[in-house]
């Protein structure tokens, strides 16, 4: 896989489909990798007609580890005390824009899920031209009183790391029996192989924390969120225990002529059964008028080829 330096860090990314079909950039979740993206959901993008890029974010895969940020801080997080995080959700929206840029891409259909969902928000706020249209799925605005996170929810987001292989693969399959789609059957056996390829390629929960941080710090972005003017659907399931539906209404109330769908029997993850629909609902909302807003100077990265 190829790398590009976007300012002071180096992200891993990986492009396919045909090179002249618009860009989907696909942003993940908190610890989440570039291979979490299912193989089959990439797939339908791509016979969607779109060219699929998706990436390690800062402190996850094979990205570039922030070795001398601070450690994971609750109480600084929750006091929202910016000193005490090695980066925040903006810094890592300049990734992503700064990744586009890199590779000569003007502008993308731009596709988060959860702090993936904040990242594009903010992608489309600080870098509209660069934003095509914007789908924001199982996320929220950061404000207090929107998307609270379940005590048993809570309890898995703050779980201690896992000692080995063995525990990663059983704190996943755990995880996913509290935040996962209730409305959906329970494949055990594909979230065991996701989280064992995750954890064979790599393994950072000091970066899970630094990100965590990012997200807690960042605070309500609902008044950055209300300049948004790329076309935008925002995505939520019903049963999510993780960030309940009131962060994905809320997300949509802030930004102007977004259409929100609320998913039942759809938790915290994307179940393959879904990934039809989801498509579609891409696909419709790119089809939209997009934005004519001038384009913003992202970071000036400079691309390299190979690897590590």
């Amino acid at each position: 896989m190829p790398w590009v330096q976007v300012g002071e860090v180096e992200l891993c990314y990986e492009r396919e489909g045909d090179r002249h079909d618009p860009v989907v950039l696909l942003v993940n979740g908190l610890g989440g990798q570039l291979v979490d993206w299912d193989e089959g959901f990439r797939r339908a993008l791509v016979e969607q007609g779109f060219s699929v890029l998706r990436f390690d974010n800062r402190d996850a895969g094979l990205s570039s580890a922030v070795e001398d940020g601070p450690a994971f801080d609750l109480a600084a997080g929750l006091a929202q005390d910016r000193s005490a995080a090695a980066y925040t959700l903006d810094d890592m929206a300049d990734d992503a824009a700064g990744l586009l840029e890199a590779l000569g891409i003007e502008a993308a259909h731009v596709v988060g899920v959860s702090m993936g969902g904040m990242i594009a928000q903010m992608v489309a706020a600080r870098y509209p031209g660069r934003v095509r249209s914007l789908c924001s799925i199982m996320s929220t605005t950061g404000a207090p009183d929107a998307g609270t996170p379940s005590p048993e929810a809570m309890a898995v987001l703050l779980r201690p790391p896992a000692r080995g292989r063995e525990e990663y693969v059983a704190a996943e399959l755990e995880a996913a029996r509290v935040i996962g789609s209730p409305g959906f059957p329970f494949d055990e056996e594909r979230i065991r192989r996701r989280a064992e390829a995750a954890y064979d390629r790599s393994f950072r929960p000091a970066g899970v924390g630094r990100q965590l941080m990012a997200i807690m710090v960042s605070g309500d972005r609902t008044a950055a969120l209300r300049t948004i003017t790329a076309p935008t659907v925002v995505v939520h399931g019903a049963a999510d225990p993780l960030v309940p539906p009131s962060g994905g209404q809320a997300t949509a109330a802030a930004i102007a002529g977004a259409e929100l769908r609320i998913v039942e029997g759809m938790g915290h993850d994307l179940p393959p059964q879904l990934w039809p629909d989801l498509v579609a609902v891409i696909a419709a909302n790119a089809a939209r008028p997009h934005c004519t807003a001038p384009l913003l100077d992202a970071p000036s990265p400079v691309v390299r080829g190979g690897g590590q």
